[in-house]
């Protein structure tokens, strides 16, 4: 859709504004603002000054989601008396000012009184502009570039009074300013609900993913085969002619080799994998760190084709399957490496995605109810129990996966695509509307 735009402009004098229509005002923000006021510092506002009751205390905690009913920090009637010059009242701006810009928020109407803390910014704007309009533009892609330029083209870890003071704006008359906020209020609604449909979209299809794999993994793909009961929750019934067996029955398990920095000589130095580097169905093999590997150390920590990898901390289980990236590569301690005993019996492929669909399905879960334990040991893993078919089944459940869950990928790869269009589309919209490239006064 394509929007009007403006019979006149002129020339801003601002080379990152450019162009804004003849009738606008451009100002610096502190022709703007009342009152610009950083959180207090130092010894003023510490933890043991908080109490249970009394004044809120604002945070990034609060701003950052905008929404002003979280949080639980505190202060006295006492304190905050003492304090008042940093309190804030229903309208007021806040800017989270210790971190990416962006994070601003309006102070809403039924806020609680309180005050802001060292890692917010507290803008009070004139009349001469509305809250909306003025934090639509902070947030625009001309607001982000120039705090940038402002901050000398370096990555914004803080934003400070003179930074924020120094911001040039275009200024529509008040009615004007009532119309773009009533247009973008409009057009970002409906973008947003689409974005939160796509989401939705790729939950559900994650849903799916994850069902057929459990599914195939656990029933076969025979819907007539004769079941029987595994004697394990999560696998319930599998197809009667399935074995169920420990893991170490069907694979060799092996952990890596202990990184030991002193021991380092540099004389036989090779790359290995960390946990970090093995993801779902991924392996990592740029910039790998290296360690001495000796010759009598080879066929223990070594890599084949085929190997399964599996991480045995951090997301406990995630696991990827070893194709030979590279020439010479070894694993250290954090990964367990899984080699089928018979390849004419076993593929590791298959091994891949019924840890995948254990994972998934918590088999691997603290008996104590956590979420998952905290490290997969060696004996531990081989206790676990999975259902092996034939070689050939194996083969066939998983040309079935790597075809369904591929196409499902490629669903889900579409559905952030979409997503990204969508918010690259929201930029725009507010940054042409809040620096009068196009004109909303008549689609209000």
């Amino acid at each position: 859709m394509s929007f009007p735009k403006y019979d006149r402009y002129k020339n801003s004098g601002v080379e990152w504004l450019g162009e804004v229509p003849e009738h606008w005002d451009v100002k610096r923000l502190k022709f703007l603002t009342k009152n610009v006021k950083a959180g207090p510092f130092g010894s003023t506002l510490t933890k043991d000054t908080y109490t249970a009751t009394g004044y809120r205390v604002y945070g990034q905690e609060q701003v950052i989601p905008n929404n002003f009913a979280i949080g639980d920090y505190y202060i006295s009637p006492e304190k905050y008396k003492e304090l008042e010059q940093y309190s804030v009242k229903p309208d007021d701006i806040l800017i989270s000012c210790v971190g990416t810009f962006g994070k601003i928020s309006i102070v809403p109407k039924n806020a609680e009184p309180g005050i802001i803390n060292p890692r917010l910014l507290r803008l009070r704007q004139s009349e001469a502009i509305f809250a909306e309009h003025l934090v639509r533009f902070l947030q625009s892609n001309i607001g982000f570039e120039q705090f940038s330029l402002l901050s000398r083209g370096g990555t914004m870890d803080v934003i400070n009074i003179h930074t924020l003071n120094e911001i040039v704006l275009a200024v529509p008359p008040l009615p004007e300013q009532r119309s773009i906020a009533t247009f973008l209020d409009r057009e970002t609604t409906k973008i947003d609900e689409l974005i939160a449909e796509q989401r939705q979209l790729i939950d559900l299809l994650k849903e799916k993913r994850q069902a057929v794999i459990s599914h195939a993994v656990t029933k076969g793909l025979n819907p007539d085969a004769p079941m029987k009961d595994s004697a394990i929750e999560w696998l319930g019934e599998v197809p009667e002619h399935w074995e169920v067996v420990a893991i170490d029955y069907r694979y060799e398990l092996a952990l890596g080799k202990m990184l030991d920095e002193k021991k380092i000589t540099g004389s036989h130095l090779a790359p290995y994998l960390r946990n970090i580097d093995v993801q779902w169905d991924n392996i990592n093999i740029e910039q790998l760190p290296e360690m001495d590997f000796k010759e009598s150390e080879v066929e223990r920590y070594s890599l084949e084709c085929g190997d399964l990898l599996v991480c045995e901390g951090g997301e406990v289980g995630r696991s990827a399957i070893w194709n030979g990236q590279l020439k010479q590569c070894y694993y250290q301690k954090a990964l367990h490496r899984l080699r089928p005993k018979n390849m004419n019996r076993d593929f590791s492929r298959f091994m891949f995605y019924q840890m995948y669909a254990a994972v998934k399905n918590q088999y691997f879960a603290d008996s104590e109810g956590k979420s998952t334990i905290a490290h997969l040991t060696a004996e531990a893993l081989r206790r676990y129990r999975f259902c092996y078919p034939s070689i050939g089944e194996q083969r066939s459940i998983t040309t079935f996966l790597d075809r369904a869950t591929t196409e499902l990928d490629e669903l889900i790869a579409e559905a952030h695509h979409a997503i990204a269009l969508l918010r690259e589309r929201r930029t725009a919209l507010i940054s042409a509307a809040v620096t009068g490239k196009i004109d909303v006064r008549s689609l209000v």
